[in-house]
């Protein structure tokens, strides 16, 4: 019944080269996954508290970190062909660091799919009225849920739809708004708003995405080289963090306010509540997506039984439209600073153990289309460096948190290998599972 419903897109197995993509394709869905409306009140967030030079300086370093983390775990992923939460298993963390992995993944993604749910149902409620906002947040939530429910596919022709559309409008309306002010004051006026520093402004660029960093298996998985993972992370991330941004960064300027849905509406009305529409869409379904794919992760680490991801899918997007619908905005910047400690430390230690130390790569190395015999149920040292990583990013003053939080993880995980402290704890058989959910896709 589950599988009629939707697809469960190989959510605990490897990706087969039959079912992957051609590298434009998974890149149209990287650049809306990051160049969506949230860009923009990134953008704005930094124009409000910055001058234009210190904010595209912010996004430059910030994008210059996430490309780096992102080609590296998203190589690993096409590789392997298995989502991050699976991954992890065998890049670090053992069968219960990946539940864990999981969770917080798919904890994650969803706030952040409420986020989006809310500036849609936002800009809905302010030209179309009829419903509150609430009600608007909730249906766009349900409408994403039914996108994702059926998988990889239909949410890349999703994407061939809202991307060209998003970019389109987007162009009219920042065309139609800075044709009103000189470009040449907007470039160097100072910010309209409380001055924001250097290194909060990079903190929150890159923890605006590091969980899409972290999540990039999850798309990567549908590359077919390596090659094809560093063409859409340079085109993807340069596009959305320096064009989007850097737009965001004058629109705020122009508009002396960081309410990204007054900036896009105001000039353009309802056109601009179609920009919002299509980027919160293109967005919200990758959010969706990688959370169901963690917690269906989670559930098979934890009780041994297989959920399909569709009905996972349904039952997190309605929690996520919930969110969206209690206003989950408004606690936005504190969001992103969690992100950007609480995230670097997971892709820092699945690359150092996947290209550097290198333990359990040979179990990975085993197979090519099923998943390895067994894993280490607890790395407990890989929990440990974790947390130690994540508290030395958030209190240490010094330098970018998001930074200190990636190397602090690399630098602890080589160390403790290299003083023994590297070892699994007990073993996790995980063929039976891999045996059925391979029996399952071929049906």
């Amino acid at each position: 019944m589950a599988a009629r419903l939707g697809h469960d897109d190989y959510a605990l197995t490897r990706v087969p080269q039959r079912a992957r993509y051609p590298w434009l394709s998974v890149a149209t869905q990287r650049f809306g996954q990051i160049s969506g409306l949230s860009q923009f009140l990134l953008g704005a967030t930094l124009g409000f508290g910055l001058p234009f030079a210190q904010a595209f300086l912010a996004f430059t370093l910030g994008a210059v970190l996430l490309e780096l983390v992102v080609i590296g775990v998203g190589i690993i992923g096409q590789r392997e062909g298995l989502s991050t939460s699976v991954l992890s298993r065998w890049t670090g963390f053992g069968q219960g660091g990946a539940a864990v992995v999981g969770l917080v993944i798919g904890l994650s993604a969803v706030g952040w799919f409420g986020v989006q749910s809310q500036l849609a149902g936002s800009s809905l409620e302010k030209i179309l009225g009829l419903l509150p906002v609430w009600g608007w947040s909730l249906l766009f939530g349900l409408l994403v849920t039914v996108i994702v429910t059926y998988g990889f596919r239909w949410m890349a022709w999703t994407a061939y739809i809202t991307v060209p559309a998003f970019f389109i409008l987007a162009t009219v309306s920042v065309v139609i708004e800075l044709r009103r002010h000189d470009l040449g004051h907007l470039l160097t006026a100072p910010a309209p708003g409380p001055h924001l520093s250097l290194v909060q402004a990079v903190t929150l660029v890159a923890g605006q995405f590091m969980v899409g960093a972290v999540i990039s298996p999850d798309m990567t998985r549908f590359n077919r080289t390596p090659a094809d993972v560093v063409k859409q992370t340079i085109v993807g991330i340069t596009l959305g963090e320096w064009v989007i941004g850097s737009v965001g960064v004058l629109l705020a300027h122009a508009l002396q306010s960081k309410n990204i849905v007054v900036i896009v509406t105001s000039s353009v009305g309802w056109v601009g509540v179609l920009v919002i529409v299509a980027a919160a869409i293109k967005v919200n379904d990758w959010n969706l997506y990688v959370s169901s794919l963690g917690v269906t992760n989670l559930v098979e680490a934890v009780s041994g039984r297989r959920v399909d991801r569709a009905w996972v899918s349904i039952t997190l997007g309605i929690a996520g439209s919930v969110l969206g619908a209690a206003g989950i905005l408004s606690h936005y910047t504190d969001f992103l600073n969690l992100l950007a400690v609480a995230f670097p430390p997971i892709p820092a230690i699945m690359i150092a153990e996947y290209f550097v130390v290198r333990r359990w790569r040979s179990q990975l190395a085993s197979s090519d289309t099923t998943l390895p015999m067994s894993s280490p149920m607890w790395v407990p040292a890989t929990l440990v460096i974790w947390l130690l990583a994540s508290l030395f990013g958030k209190y240490v003053k010094f330098g970018l948190p998001s930074v200190n939080a990636l190397v602090a993880a690399f630098v602890l995980y080589l160390v403790a290998d290299r003083i023994g402290l590297l070892r699994g704890f007990g073993s996790h058989d995980t063929e039976p599972a891999a045996v059925k959910s391979a029996l399952r896709q071929s049906i």
